[in-house]
């Protein structure tokens, strides 16, 4: 007999008469319908699979018929400022006549590639086209959507875009709706609330010309019965790291979506004729399996799709900022790099005061060359020197700032961002460095290359430490904010350039700590500074809220000196460490200062950390317990192969209560048995998932952790 393999199904699917395209993902559908006769696109369904005869003939929701009513309102899949529309529009612009009203067509429908469709739409009389882009990226459950927008005329004068969104996303209809977010500030990052989502527009954004600490560019929402592993839950993100807003509609009529896009009111762009603009990719995606399932789901599309080498497993660091400060020199760092080596640390990062004029934050940057002080025979020697210990060589950089007490803004004043009559503002002394300029780009792509040649430089810690004000720009016209989004394209050519003239180069983002993570930065770096708290039971909470969208993989987390610099809490360095164990580790303390006992054990847990990273950094992570919800914080990684799985369990605070239930793990097969690596007892999965596995003693008083590692032993099915 002769088997006939089924042939795969297409990502994307159209059906000619009627105008319908199915998008299908691995475990979820979306689906339009290409309406010509009205101009418009009209969204259909986006939810659990279905075949594309069922999508063909499922109706389009409209609205009731009256003379108060937007009959296209959260209907269509990019709504514009015209016609019957009162809604939050995706596009609204304004023609050179002063009239906006925009009256859309449709130009054609082509598939680019077989996930990539393309439906182009143009305004009846006016040369404005926009072009709407889908992507449905392989081995998973995320969309990718992006507009581009062309002045077609030769000689109709400039067309304003005030409004300019990546993306609109409708939702089915539900009778009521939470809206998930994470917010804070600076060291307070990430916390996550899931209010009801009321009736009128929700927005979420940043108008710094940076993601933010304050929010960050996704949104989950759910009918308000969606639990961790359980319920549907659609997710909305956008990959931009300049100033953005994410605005939710719920209508009275029962109708809800989200308008994804770059900038924020006021930031309007210029369309010269043939000129265009393209926005942004939006990511979103479905599922059936909570919100834990979501986090997996896009965890797994920024490695497969977006990071640039996610299979990497990121090094443990030592950084020598909170153990010298601005007091850097040859000596000291030497003696932290031999120390940071003995521990087993794999990169050696110098942080800020390394360079000419530093002394402190009042003065220097810009000025990229080393401290002729501090270093004399320059950095290479210390480089040669982490490299002879066997570390990579790291380096603190903030290209895109300056200090005014700097040879840069003495030679270059118009270079800042600032408008011509109102008086520049300083924040952490300094300024920022106008990044939508080329010429600004190529002095800092030029003296960046300088840098790391010159000290054989392996890893940059891309800093960013203020949010921008006066933004303009130094040719002040209608649209000189537009810095708030070009600020970051300018960013996103040097990233792009120097890793290509350095391809062995890693780099982290940071802003102040977690004030620009975004998929857009995330495509250009190897991993994020979570936050400039380190307070250990603080980071539990940062880090749930991380995770919701980005994997352990990217999230860099140190273990700092006790009491913590920031919160003066006192915890015992196990906790510290079971802490950043839940991401790329780290130390930041001052070595130089622990006891004896406290660097083996420090070397003991370093040598833990780099048997569990492969799991923890590229498994797939289940949030077990909550920080803050209840005794007890955990969270479990299974390999990508199911043969492994690690547990951190902490306990912040002591409190008398009733015995701790088991722990039910997740993610593991059933039929297989799973050995404890530290009792050497064997469970089955089923046993793990159901009953839950017992508890290990804790020790006694506040701030208690530990960590547990299964392998499997036998194959399912299998008895050891």
């Amino acid at each position: 007999m002769i088997m006939k393999h089924a042939a795969p199904i297409s990502p994307v699917e159209i059906d000619e008469a009627s105008g319908t395209v199915l998008l299908r993902t691995t475990h979820s559908a979306y689906v339009l319908r290409v309406d010509r006769a009205a101009g418009t696109v009209r969204h259909v369904h986006w939810g659990a699979p279905l075949p594309l005869a069922d999508a063909v003939a499922l109706p389009v929701w409209t609205e009731h018929d009256n003379s108060f009513a937007g009959r296209w309102d959260g209907v269509e899949e990019y709504p514009v400022d015209g016609g019957a529309r009162f809604g939050v529009p995706a596009l609204d612009v304004r023609f050179t006549d002063g009239s906006s009203p925009l009256e859309p067509t449709v130009s054609d429908v082509t598939l680019r590639a077989h996930d990539h469709l393309v439906v182009r739409m143009r305004d009846r009389t006016r040369p404005l086209a926009w072009h709407l882009h889908y992507r449905v990226p392989a081995d998973g459950d995320v969309l990718e959507r992006w507009a581009e927008f062309h002045h077609t005329g030769t000689d109709d004068g400039e067309i304003l875009l005030l409004r300019y969104a990546s993306a609109h996303w409708p939702l089915p209809q539900r009778p009521a709706w939470r809206i998930g977010s994470v917010h804070g500030g600076w060291s307070s990052e990430g916390r996550l609330e899931r209010p009801v989502l009321p009736v009128g527009e929700t927005a979420i954004g940043s108008r710094r010309g940076h993601t933010g600490h304050h929010a960050n560019p996704w949104a989950a929402l759910d009918a308000g019965d969606a639990g961790e592993e359980h319920g549907e839950v659609w997710v909305v993100a956008l990959a931009a790291s300049g100033s953005w807003r994410l605005t939710v509609q719920r209508t009275a009529a029962g109708r809800t979506g989200v308008v994804a896009g770059e900038g924020h009111e006021g930031i309007e762009l210029r369309l010269a004729p043939g000129g265009k603009h393209r926005t942004p990719v939006s990511l979103a995606l479905h599922t059936g399996h909570g919100f834990g399932d979501a986090s997996r789901g896009f965890h797994h599309h920024l490695r497969a799709h977006v990071l640039p080498h996610p299979e990497e497993p990121r090094p443990v660091l030592y950084n020598s900022w909170e153990a010298t400060s601005f007091e850097v020199s040859e000596d000291n760092q030497l003696a932290l790099a031999r120390r940071a080596a003995d521990l087993g640390a794999e990169l050696f990062v110098l942080d800020d005061g390394w360079f000419r004029g530093r002394d402190d934050d009042r003065a220097g940057l810009g000025d990229w060359t080393p401290h002729p002080e501090r270093f004399p025979r320059g950095l290479r020697p210390l480089a040669d020197e982490v490299h002879r210990l066997g570390m990579a060589f790291g380096l603190w950089v903030e290209p895109e700032m300056v200090n005014a007490d700097s040879d840069l803004f003495r030679h270059h004043p118009d270079w800042v961002l600032h408008l011509p009559d109102r008086t520049a503002t300083e924040l952490r002394n300094q300024l920022v460095l106008d990044f939508s300029r080329q010429e600004v780009t190529e002095w800092a792509l030029s003296r960046l290359r300088e840098v790391v040649v010159e000290n054989a430089v392996d890893f940059l810690k891309w800093d960013f430490n203020r949010s921008f004000t006066e933004a303009g720009v130094h040719a002040a016209g209608p649209d000189a904010r537009r810095v708030h989004v070009e600020h970051a394209r300018g960013l996103y050519r040097v990233l792009d350039r120097l890793r290509a003239d350095f391809p062995q180069l890693r780099i982290e983002a940071c802003a102040g700590g977690g004030g620009r993570v975004d998929p857009g930065i995330l495509a250009r770096t190897d991993q994020v500074w979570t936050s400039d708290n380190t307070d250990a039971v603080d980071r539990l909470t940062i880090q749930h809220g991380f995770s919701q969208l980005y994997p352990a993989g990217v999230m860099s987390a140190w273990v700092t000196d006790s009491p913590n610099p920031l919160t003066g809490r006192v915890v015992p360095l196990r906790f510290r460490f079971h802490s950043a164990m839940a991401g790329v580790l780290g130390i930041g303390g001052d070595l130089t200062r622990w006891s004896d006992t406290a660097l083996a054990e420090a070397a003991e847990l370093i040598r833990v950390y780099k048997d569990i990273r492969p799991v923890v950094q590229h498994g797939r992570q289940y949030r077990l317990l909550t920080p803050g919800e209840g005794p007890l914080a955990a969270v479990q990684y299974v390999g990508e192969d199911g043969d492994r799985a690690v547990v951190l369990i902490w306990r912040p605070s002591t409190a008398f209560g009733p015995a701790l239930p088991p722990l039910r793990l997740r993610g593991l097969d059933d039929g297989a048995r799973y050995r404890d690596e530290e009792t050497g007892r064997t469970w089955s999965g089923a046993t793990l998932a159901g009953h839950g596995l017992p508890l290990p003693d804790l020790p006694p008083g506040d701030c208690a952790s530990t960590l547990v590692r299964l392998r499997r032993v036998a194959a399912p099915g299998r008895e050891e």
